[in-house]
C-alpha cells in the first residue's frame, strides 16, 4: 500500500480502515487530502483482498471538521466549481458507487465537507460526542460535495432544508432520530461496531452486495429506472457462481462459501 501525507491506511482482516490524519487541523479536507482519498479509494476498490472499508478521523475531536477554508481565499467562481467537481467525481462518487460496503465511523465533528464525506458512505455510525452539520451558508456559500442532494435523500427535504439553511449542528442522538446515522455508540466502541457490521456483510455474497449498491443508487439518481434496474440485476445475479453456491448451500443446509 502506498504512503500518504494526509491519511493512515490499516488492514484488519478483510477491512481497510482509512483515517483522515490531520488532527491538528481537525482533519479538514484540503486539496491534498482529497487527492490522497481519491488515490487510495481507486486502489482499494480493485484490491480483491479488501471486502469493505471504514472511513474515520484521527483523534477524538473530529471526523472531518469541514473543508480547509484557508484554500478558499482568493478563489473565484470558476475555480470553486472545479474544486467541487473534483471532490464530487474523485472522492464522493467513488465512495457512493464503490461496489464494496463503506461505513463512516463519525468521531466528533462532521461538518461541511466532512458531513458530505460521511453522507457518501453507505452507512454511518456515530460516537456519542459527534456533532453534524452543513454550516456553509454562514460563509455565504452552499455545500459543494453533494450535501444538498444526499442529505434530503436520507432525512427528507424539510429537515435537510432546516439543517442546511440554519447551518446549525445536531448531536448524535438527534442524527439517529433523523435517520442520518444507523447507530450511536461510545467512542471507544466505534471502530468495533463498524467492524462487526462489516463482518456480518462478509458472510454474504460480495457480488450480490455490489448489485445491491448499484440498484439502490440507481433508485435515488434515476427513480424512473430503479425498478427496471433491480429486475435486470436480479436476473444477472442468477448467472454468478456465488448465486449457485448460495442456493446449493441453502438446499444442503450448510453455510455458503463466499
Amino acid at each position: 500500500m502506498d504512503t500518504y501525507n494526509t491519511l493512515l491506511v490499516e488492514r484488519v482482516g478483510s477491512t481497510a480502515i482509512i483515517t483522515i490524519n490531520r488532527e491538528s487541523k481537525l482533519n479538514a479536507l484540503n486539496a491534498e487530502t482529497l487527492w490522497d482519498l481519491s488515490r487510495v479509494l481507486g486502489l482499494l476498490i480493485v484490491d480483491t483482498t479488501v471486502r469493505g472499508m471504514i472511513l474515520t478521523g484521527a483523534g477524538g475531536k473530529a471526523f472531518v471538521a469541514g473543508a480547509d477554508i484557508q484554500e478558499f481565499v482568493g478563489m473565484d467562481g470558476t475555480e470553486a466549481a472545479q474544486l467541487a467537481a473534483r471532490g464530487q467525481n474523485g472522492v464522493m462518487d467513488k465512495i457512493a458507487n464503490c461496489p464494496k460496503p463503506i461505513i463512516a465511523g463519525i468521531n466528533g465533528f462532521a461538518l461541511g465537507g466532512g458531513l458530505e464525506l460521511a453522507l457518501a458512505a453507505h452507512i454511518r455510525i456515530a460516537s456519542t460526542n459527534a456533532k453534524l452539520g452543513l454550516p456553509e451558508v454562514s460563509l455565504g456559500l452552499i455545500p459543494g460535495y453533494g450535501g444538498t442532494q444526499r442529505l434530503p435523500q436520507l432525512i427528507g427535504r424539510g429537515r435537510a432544508f432546516e439543517m442546511i439553511m440554519t447551518g446549525d449542528m445536531i448531536g448524535a442522538e438527534e442524527a439517529l432520530s433523523y435517520g442520518l446515522v444507523n447507530y450511536v455508540v461510545e467512542e471507544t466502541e466505534l471502530l468495533k461496531k463498524c467492524l462487526t457490521l462489516l463482518e456480518r456483510m462478509y458472510l454474504r455474497s460480495p457480488k450480490a452486495l455490489a448489485k445491491v449498491i448499484e440498484a439502490v443508487n440507481t433508485g435515488f439518481l434515476e427513480p424512473k429506472t430503479g425498478f427496471q434496474q433491480e429486475i435486470s440485476l436480479f436476473g444477472a445475479s442468477f448467472d454468478t457462481d456465488e448465486a449457485k453456491e448460495g442456493i446449493q448451500a441453502f438446499l444442503e443446509k450448510r453455510k455458503p462459501n463466499f
